[in-house]
């Protein structure tokens, strides 16, 4: 079922990327390398974290409108996922890898300040794959399972335009998994389930294109 609904959303996503490059006056294609500072999901005294660590981002921007882009971005994590509970991992450990998919549907509204500084703002919605892996066999004795929740993001940067083809994009994001936990932990003896929203503050540099 996750794997039908990922299909669905990616063949949306393609069609409509299609439908607004033949109708948009500028695309802009980003490439991001950033830094996430990582959340934690508190369940009791006890807690599942996911550590702070790097990510790729892609963005994919059509213009609807004069400043206002229309945006299909991916985001890949990696970093670990940690629990601290007292029956099962006493002290802070690693639980597993956890990988991170953002596929995400947004607007951004550029302002004009200068020819060579622009700053902007937006926001988008989407979905979040939570995959972990490699399992810790000292907490518990089974596969933890992927699961996709609904995602939403806002972000604020700047773009220095070093020409009318080539920027250079400062970026900060506040990202908003909803249920990211989600997991089931079958330890040895005893199992937990958490589960909540929580936030994720990153920051990101990369390079935007433009074709007008």
């Amino acid at each position: 079922m996750r794997q039908i609904k990922i299909i669905q959303l990616v063949i949306f996503l393609t069609l409509s990327a299609f439908v607004f490059q033949a109708q948009a006056q500028r695309i802009d294609l980003s490439l991001d390398y950033g830094y996430q500072l990582g959340t934690k999901l508190n369940y009791g005294s006890n807690y599942l974290k996911a550590s702070d660590g790097g990510f790729f981002r892609g963005i994919a921007g059509f213009e609807v409108g004069y400043g206002t882009m229309l945006e299909l971005t991916y985001m890949k994590m990696n970093t670990d996922l940690l629990i601290r509970d007292v029956l099962i991992s006493p002290t802070e450990d690693r639980l597993a890898d956890l990988s991170m998919d953002w596929i995400h549907i947004g607007s951004s509204r550029y302002f004009d300040s200068s020819s060579d500084l622009t700053p902007f703002f937006g926001l988008s919605a989407g979905v979040t794959i939570f995959t972990p892996k490699n399992e810790n066999p000292a907490i518990t004795n089974r596969e933890l399972s992927s699961t996709t929740e609904f995602s939403f993001a806002l972000k604020g940067g700047v773009i220095f335009n070093l020409s009318d083809v080539v920027g250079i994009k400062i970026q900060g994001d506040l990202m908003f998994p909803v249920s990211w936990g989600g997991l089931y932990v079958n330890g040895f003896g005893t199992s937990v389930y958490a589960s909540g929203t929580t936030v994720m503050g990153a920051f990101t540099g990369g390079l935007v294109f433009t074709i007008d």
